[in-house]
């Protein structure tokens, strides 16, 4: 697979995780979410999910499966997040690897085609999801209050060389604004 298609999600989000919601999911025929955890669903230096979280993740999984798959090594943050929000989850899956996004799969039991990987980073969740085949989305990052005066230095970087390297960063499929 060409780079420029490995780093090409199939959907961004405009806004948080927060804003994909089940008719979104079912749209795209998705049957279940990986989805990553840091600036993902909370900032990176957060170890608690918020009531909003918590509430998203309810309503999202009367429509799909979930799983959280982390590149974070944290067993007490990654796990406490996860068991906050009733989730199976792996930690340590050093993504772009596919690994641990493959056991989360197995635990779905669902094809890959009908599998969302849900992350804010092209080289990391998308590049990994793209991999394997599942449908990626792409979310901006959900970052601390006292860091969100400062850019995003690493996914400016990334899409940066995601474009040099050819990919457009236009999704696939279409792009969801907030509403």
């Amino acid at each position: 697979m060409a780079w420029n298609n490995l780093l090409q999600p199939d959907l961004i989000l405009e806004g948080s995780v927060l804003n994909l919601t089940p008719d979104i999911i079912q749209k795209y025929g998705l049957k279940g979410l990986v989805l990553d955890v840091d600036e993902t669903l909370v900032p990176f230096t957060v170890g608690i999910a918020s009531l909003e979280l918590r509430q998203w993740v309810e309503q999202i999984r009367t429509c799909t499966a979930l799983c959280l798959v982390s590149n974070n090594l944290s067993e007490a943050r990654i796990g406490g997040i996860a068991r906050s929000l009733n989730l199976p989850y792996y930690l340590g899956a050093a993504k772009p690897s596919r690994r641990k996004i493959r056991a989360a799969l197995r635990g779905m039991d669902l094809p890959v085609h009908q599998v969302g990987m849900v992350g804010d980073r092209l080289f990391t969740d998308v590049i990994a999801g793209n991999r394997l085949g599942m449908f990626t989305i792409l979310v901006e990052p959900i970052v601390h209050a006292d860091a969100a005066l400062r850019s995003h230095p690493v996914r400016n970087f990334e899409v940066w060389i995601s474009e040099i390297l050819g990919a457009s960063i236009t999704p696939k499929k279409s792009k969801i604004h907030k509403t």
